[in-house]
């Protein structure tokens, strides 16, 4: 089970880390995007949600101290539904569409994170194939 679960880690992240590079790289284009949707000091905030990101995803991936790794990743992904995926005020039907695959997403990586820090928080110890134990 431990290899399973380092799979899964792995396969995890992968999606996370690929948005921290971006975040960090083309932070003008992303934040210009942050910007449209609303969100305030997008500039700032491409930054630190990068960062947050890379945190995360870098401490979910080696297993050192993988629940807070994992809760850093719901902490980004919750709000990013809300902000950046807002379907219901869409009026074209195929960008509603677009926006509430997304949004749903970002829902479903965010119950998935959730779950992951209860189970490293929780089993932390007995999860194999980590640099660490849990924090919490």
């Amino acid at each position: 089970m431990d290899v399973l679960i380092l799979i899964g880690r792995i396969l995890f992240v992968i999606l996370f880390l690929g948005s921290a590079v971006g975040h960090l790289t083309k932070t003008a284009d992303m934040a210009a995007y942050a910007e449209s949707k609303g969100v305030p000091a997008s500039r700032p905030a491409t930054l630190a949600s990068g960062v947050l990101l890379l945190v995360g995803a870098l401490l979910v991936l080696l297993g050192l101290w993988a629940d807070l790794g994992a809760l850093l990743l719901f902490l980004f992904v919750l709000p990013t539904a809300f902000l950046m995926h807002p379907f219901w005020t869409e009026r074209d039907p195929g960008a509603r569409q677009q926006e509430m695959l997304h949004f749903q997403k970002d829902l479903a990586l965010a119950g998935a994170a959730l779950m992951l820090f209860a189970l490293l928080a929780t089993e932390g110890d007995g999860v194999g194939l980590m640099l660490s134990g849990p924090l919490f």
